[in-house]
């Protein structure tokens, strides 16, 4: 079965996702749709790329990945469909691509699909979705777009190595208040080399231990630990470990070797 896999900020109160899914359904009433997630904040472009970055490869080879994110119709923004890894992707040019992926898609073209103008402020249940549900059905790049060998950049900022320190910061806090930094744990293990460290962060508060699970602390005790997307995470067991460790999006983090 053909599947295809939703990442936008379109929310869950109003009529769009309704107007996208019933597009696809449309053209494609045998396709399975799946929810990455709806609750991306509006035009944010790299939470989009760090959610589906780190779940895209649970799918199987062949999954159509449609994205929504700042989509909406602007003469300098192309769409682009493209095949990375055995998946493919449909969105705009806005940068997402280069966030998410580590080397340079296989092949990329430039979509051009006619416009339907009754969809003009709503390209997503048109271009998108016809481009989406051609590829789900086993369709090629070239016949619905020109090739191109450039896209968007746009850099994630990276950790920082200073002697014996890393420094990081926030990137991500997930819907348990987890709080997600840039430092992964290839990192980690590079600079680390088995010593023993301190981890950092705001208000004077530190762990020097890395767990394996949530649970391996007492509830409402902090921890550190490399969650499902290999990232570095600082989480409060069975607690809101952003709320009550004042971390947020940007704030800095260190860890120091001894």
């Amino acid at each position: 079965m053909a599947i295809i896999t939703l990442t936008t900020d379109l929310g869950d109160k109003d009529i769009y996702q309704a107007a996208l899914k019933g597009s696809i359904l449309s053209l494609l009433p045998a396709v399975s749709i799946v929810d990455i997630t709806h609750s991306v904040a509006a035009f944010n472009v790299q939470q989009a790329a760090f959610i589906l970055k780190n779940s895209y490869h649970y799918f199987p080879k062949g999954t159509v990945h449609l994205i929504g994110i700042d989509t909406v119709f602007n003469t300098h923004t192309r769409y682009l469909a493209l095949s990375y890894k055995g998946h493919c992707f449909v969105g705009a040019d806005n940068g997402i691509f280069s966030l998410m992926f580590d080397d340079d898609p296989d092949e990329v073209v430039e979509i051009n699909i006619m416009q339907d103008l009754k969809f003009l402020h709503f390209p997503l249940a048109d271009i998108f979705v016809k481009a989406a549900c051609h590829l789900a059905k086993g369709g090629k790049l070239n016949q619905i777009g020109l090739p191109i060998t450039g896209i968007e950049k746009k850099m994630n900022l990276q950790p920082v190595i200073e002697r014996n320190l890393i420094k990081g910061m926030v990137i991500y806090i997930d819907s348990f208040q987890n709080v997600i930094t840039n430092i992964t744990k290839d990192l980690f293990n590079k600079v680390q080399h088995g010593r023993r460290f301190t981890l950092y962060f705001k208000r004077n508060e530190t762990i020097t231990n890395l767990s394996w699970h949530y649970n391996e602390v007492p509830e409402g005790e902090k921890l550190c630990l490399f969650g499902i997307s290999d990232h570095l995470e600082i989480a409060i067991n069975k607690g809101n470990a952003s709320g009550l460790l004042g971390l947020n999006l940007g704030d800095s983090v260190i860890i120091d070797f001894e």
